[in-house]
């Protein structure tokens, strides 16, 4: 049995002022499974009878499924820091270990996650991909309760956590099926920007938690179980909720041709030093806390434990939306070479200002550099579209193509920043005891970000430069 939705529409007549009718928009049949046939968002009349409602159903769902991925990827970057404090005998570089794993596996599963959607259907896949947020989440809550657990059960379950990582390019290209190209930036941002706030909430919630009535000891099994219930919710909202598009069709064709492009190549790198900066740093935020400050790790509010770390993900997360309207005003090029000035400016002040600032002024500067990564963040993923529309190879719908495919391919690369930097920093503690040479090999990494931004995108004229 099906469903169809008339989205016919009436205008009056110029003489009579009577309604008559005018060709009917795309008729939306509803199948079983909570599948539709006919979506065209670009079409007002549809858009503006049932089309607006629908998207902006399915986009909250998807928020609400994505925020938990983020949540359940970045729990190893609070939970590894609390090991040792719990009876778990680790080194430094196998606590970073934990802390990385995540991050490399979610980058990874990006690049299938974004064919799926086509697949199995956005509503499907979100059940799916949803329930997958179960193992993770009830695997950390099973082997952190015993101290004997082996580190290579430690960082199965770790990875496991990749799940949630992975989440991301699957929600982003279901949403981008529902909007009109008109709304679809605003709509990518929400997407966006809700899944990332799951990092900062994380990372609040967890320390709080697993304090709670728990004594001298720290009840660690909480920082999983207490995410299954919310998990459920998401599944059974997609479920009830959301829905699956006939139309949205995989582009193997026009990935493989981004893929040839050498801007994608170019933005990539750039998104992995913003987006992977972001991802990157918010992990090992907790980490760094701990081993400068072991004070200020966690700070006592009403007899509970709070990390200040998780204002690092949450600055990051509200920064982004503004970096993608200034790049609407200014270009996100020059928006991208700003954010890449600050952030080299800021890391070098966090190496020389440290032995002197104290545990306040390094929270400040972290801060900072987290408002201008997410401010990167979104000037460079606005970038996007528009130089492959400008600049990319063959007709307009050949361009429109390979930046449609190049946005979930580039940001699968970026997200590799976040095993990038915990290793970095590893290394760095491995070779030296601290951490400044990596900060500065950071440091020349974003000047030399800044330079390929500014020859590439800026330099060749000023009125494309503008526009990219």
């Amino acid at each position: 049995m099906t469903d169809t939705v008339s989205t016919e529409q009436h205008q009056p007549d110029p003489a009579t002022g009577t309604p008559t009718s005018v060709a009917p928009a795309p008729v939306l049949t509803m199948r079983p499974g909570r599948w539709i046939d006919g979506w065209d968002p670009e079409d007002r009349t549809q858009w503006n009878g049932v089309g607006r409602a629908i998207a902006r159903r399915n986009l909250r769902w998807s928020i609400f499924a994505e925020f938990l991925g983020f949540v359940i990827w970045q729990l190893w970057s609070i939970v590894a820091v609390t090991l040792p404090e719990a009876g778990f005998e680790l080194s430094t570089g196998e606590i970073f270990w934990l802390i990385s794993i995540p991050s490399l596996v979610g980058a990874t599963l990006r690049i299938p996650y974004s064919f799926l959607v086509p697949r199995f259907g956005g509503r499907n896949w979100t059940i799916i991909s949803a329930g997958l947020l179960l193992a993770p989440a009830i695997a950390l809550a099973v082997c952190v309760g015993n101290p004997e657990t082996p580190f290579g059960v430690l960082l199965a379950v770790a990875a496991l956590a990749g799940f949630g990582g992975g989440n991301f390019a699957s929600s982003m290209s279901n949403i981008t099926y529902f909007y009109p190209q008109r709304e679809k930036g605003w709509a990518l941002g929400l997407n966006a920007a809700g899944g990332n706030l799951g990092a900062a909430v994380a990372q609040f919630i967890v320390p709080v938690v697993i304090t709670i009535g728990a004594g001298a000891s720290l009840n660690l099994p909480i920082a999983g179980w207490i995410w299954v219930p919310f998990i459920v919710v998401a599944m059974l909202g997609a479920w009830r909720r959301m829905d699956n598009l006939s139309n949205a069709k995989a582009d193997l064709a026009g990935s493989a041709a981004a893929l040839r492009e050498p801007h994608l190549w170019v933005l990539s790198l750039l998104y992995i030093g913003t987006f992977g900066s972001f991802i990157g740093f918010a992990s090992v935020f907790p980490k760094l806390i701990v081993d400068q400050f072991p004070d200020f790790s966690t700070i006592a509010v009403g007899g509970t434990s709070v990390s200040l770390a998780f204002m690092g993900a949450l600055i990051g997360s509200l920064a982004r939306p503004y970096g993608g309207r200034l790049a609407d005003r200014f270009g996100g090029a020059r928006i991208t070479m700003s954010a890449f000035a600050a952030m080299a400016a800021i890391t070098l002040a966090v190496v020389v200002a440290l032995p002197v600032t104290g545990f306040w002024g390094f929270l400040g500067l972290f801060l900072l550099l987290f408002a201008a990564a997410g401010i990167g963040n979104g000037s460079t993923y606005r970038m996007v579209p528009i130089v492959f529309a400008l600049r990319a190879s063959g007709d307009e719908s050949a361009r429109r193509r390979k930046a449609a495919a190049a946005l979930g391919l580039i940001s699968a690369i970026g997200a590799y920043g976040g095993f990038l930097i915990p290793q970095a920093l590893n290394l760095s503690f491995q070779a030296t005891g601290g951490y400044a040479a990596a900060f500065l090999g950071f440091v020349a990494g974003y000047a030399v970000l800044l330079a390929l931004t500014a020859l590439v995108y800026v330099r060749p004229g000023r009125a494309r430069a503008q526009q990219i």
